[in-house]
This record gives structure tokens, C-alpha cells and sequence, in this order.
């Protein structure tokens, strides 16, 4: 049986948008960042990162990314939800690609998938997003861009 791999699934039109190029990062991601463990990343709509939001956090609102960690504590990490519009509305705010800012996007996710959480442990996600950040040469990340 072959192991595990990460997977890139597109729910939403993308226009202007290089899945090759996305499913490229994701790979990167896989090696460089998590070790090798494969994850699920969703690029869809906002309406479903909505109804995501609202059935597993209890918020009725879209948002740009959620994780879903898995409860392995091997193996399979989690699944990622981007909503494709955020991101394009947040790529035109911040003057990059909107592939960038899913690469942005996916990169905020996966290390929630690893366990860190930016809200409670004291700048860990925060340092380990701008070294990630910096080594893909992507442009300000979602916790910076809080902080200023």
C-alpha cells in the first residue's frame, strides 16, 4: 500500500492561479516544513470556509484559512481550508499574487497542524512563520500583518 500524501483539492474556480505551482509549495512544505507528514489542503469559497467556520468554531463569518489537526499523533497531520476570494482580496491589499498569499495562507495552517497557536504561545508560531516565510521568500505573513 503507498504511504500517505499530501493533497491539494480545489472546490472553487481560480483564476489567475497556478495549481501546478500550488501543489509545487505544498510538496515543499511537506519536506522542508513538516517532515514529511502529508496534509489535505482545500482552496474553495468563502461561503464554505463560512459554513466551516460556523459548524466547527462556532463563528458565522468566512474567514482566509482554518485547521482541521488530525488526532494521529503520527502519520496524517490534518486538513487545511482556504477560501480562494480572501485571498484574492488580501493578495490585492497587500500588492502580491494571489498565489503568494495562498502560499501564505497554507503555510499559517500547516504549522497550526503542528500544534502551534499564535494566540497562546508567546511569539513560538510567530518565529517559526517569519523563518518558514523568509526561507520561501514570501512576503509578510497573516501574524505580522496583525501585529502592525
Amino acid at each position: 500500500m503507498p504511504a500517505e500524501q499530501t493533497t491539494l483539492l480545489f472546490h472553487s474556480a481560480t483564476p489567475g492561479f497556478s495549481r501546478l505551482a500550488a501543489r509545487a509549495f505544498a510538496k515543499r512544505l511537506g519536506t522542508d516544513v513538516t517532515g514529511g507528514r502529508p496534509f489535505t489542503c482545500l482552496i474553495t469559497s468563502d461561503s464554505e470556509l463560512r459554513r466551516l467556520n460556523r459548524d466547527f468554531r462556532q463563528k458565522d463569518y468566512a474567514t482566509d484559512v482554518l485547521s482541521f489537526p488530525s488526532r494521529q499523533t503520527l502519520g496524517f497531520l490534518g486538513d487545511v481550508a482556504i477560501s480562494f476570494q480572501h485571498a484574492q482580496r488580501q493578495a490585492a491589499d497587500y500588492r502580491h499574487s494571489v498565489g503568494q498569499e495562498i502560499e501564505i495562507l497554507m503555510l499559517h495552517g500547516v504549522l497550526h497542524l503542528l500544534g502551534m497557536d499564535h494566540e497562546k504561545d508567546g511569539g513560538r508560531m510567530a518565529r517559526a512563520e517569519n523563518k518558514w516565510r523568509a526561507a520561501f521568500g514570501l512576503p509578510r505573513g497573516l501574524i505580522a500583518r496583525v501585529r502592525t
